[in-house]
């Protein structure tokens, strides 16, 4: 795969172990304080901890590492230190039955359905905590997290959170038990394990299997995976949801649509599925213009196609589209790429197939 900006950033295989551990931390979205805790540091060498990571990585913020955190694989969505607290914690309800009863949906606009009805979760801002909740992976989050997320730099004038936990607990709930979907323990709120399904999750579990397809060389499996991944995702990510936390989840949401749809028309090029993947890959670059791997990958599919021309084209309309929106030239790589599909360069262009 052509090697871009992104994969040539530090990673955080460049940090020491207590620094990896702290990054770790921050990305399961503990506290400082929560943190030297888990760790059994002093708070004070979390935060010194936390500054050599940003500058190792080269991140501005806080934020920024969380997102690192989880794009390098270093958190997984449903484990973190919160998921292995012991002694007090969260009440779990009892008598609950077997499978999920509540459904939601954070890959589209927010919706949540109990045994197939619709729920009306409130007014955006409620349905911001929600999301919030849905996308902690089964960790507990704070209600300072919560105000952070949802309001930012603008918090209420009033402690809201408990009330909205209150009409969410009310609108989620299972039978008679308020606590039977969202649980409040000593340190926040969470989504009751096993009550709860939530598409991320899914999405996450989908990935698994896709990453076990690609190692085993079975590039079909492996696209079939992607293309039921892909079908998770419901239009505008978060529509309408206000907050720092939402304008973030959107980015990484996205980017990480593009890039699974990237990975399964890259299998189905090396099946020699061409077509199929030029019709994709046109439909991907008219909405995403501006990305060169995407760019790159349509010129490789047309010249394979017997194209040449028409991947040149690729070509002139991404430079003008790079010079004419952000002032710069084409990547290396989009050049390199270029220049072997000018040369007849197969084997540089990696066009091999990949094992039914």
């Amino acid at each position: 795969m052509p090697t871009t900006a992104t994969s040539r950033r530090p990673t955080a295989t460049m940090l020491r172990h207590q620094e990896r551990r702290v990054l770790h931390a921050v990305g399961c979205g503990l506290r400082d304080d929560e943190i030297a805790a888990d760790l059994a540091i002093p708070e004070d060498a979390v935060a010194g901890h936390l500054a050599r990571i940003l500058a190792k990585l080269g991140l501005r913020d806080r934020a920024a590492a969380i997102v690192h955190a989880f794009d390098c694989g270093l958190v997984v969505p449903g484990s973190g230190p919160r998921t292995r607290e012991a002694g007090p914690g969260p009440r779990t309800a009892v008598g609950r039955a077997a499978g999920p009863k509540v459904r939601i949906s954070v890959l589209g606009p927010l919706q949540a359905w109990q045994d197939g009805r619709p729920l009306n979760l409130g007014h955006l801002r409620q349905q911001a905590v929600l999301a919030a909740l849905a996308l902690g992976g089964g960790r507990t989050v704070s209600q300072q997290e919560l105000l952070d997320g949802v309001w930012g730099m603008e918090p209420p004038l009033t402690n809201v959170v408990p009330v909205y936990i209150y009409r969410l607990r009310k609108t989620l709930r299972i039978g008679d038990r308020p606590d039977s979907v969202i649980e409040h323990g000593r340190c926040g709120y969470r989504l009751a394990p096993g009550a709860v399904e939530v598409d991320v999750a899914r999405l996450e579990e989908l990935l698994g299997d896709v990453h076990r397809a690609d190692r085993a060389g079975d590039a079909t499996e492996a696209v079939r995976l992607c293309s039921q991944a892909l079908d998770l995702f419901r239009g505008e990510l978060l529509s309408g949801l206000p907050g720092p936390l939402a304008e973030l989840e959107r980015v990484r949401l996205a980017e990480r649509r593009i890039v699974i749809m990237q990975r399964k028309l890259g299998w189905q090029l090396r099946l020699g599925r061409h077509s199929e993947t030029i019709a994709e890959l046109f439909a991907l670059a008219a909405a995403h213009p501006l990305n060169e791997p995407v760019a790159a990958m349509l010129m490789h599919a047309l010249y394979r196609s017997g194209r040449q021309a028409d991947a040149l084209t690729v070509f002139d309309r991404a430079r003008r589209r790079l010079a004419d929106d952000l002032g710069v030239p084409p990547s290396r790589m989009l050049r390199r790429t270029y220049q072997m599909i000018l040369r007849g360069d197969e084997a540089g262009l990696g066009l091999t197939r990949a094992t039914r």
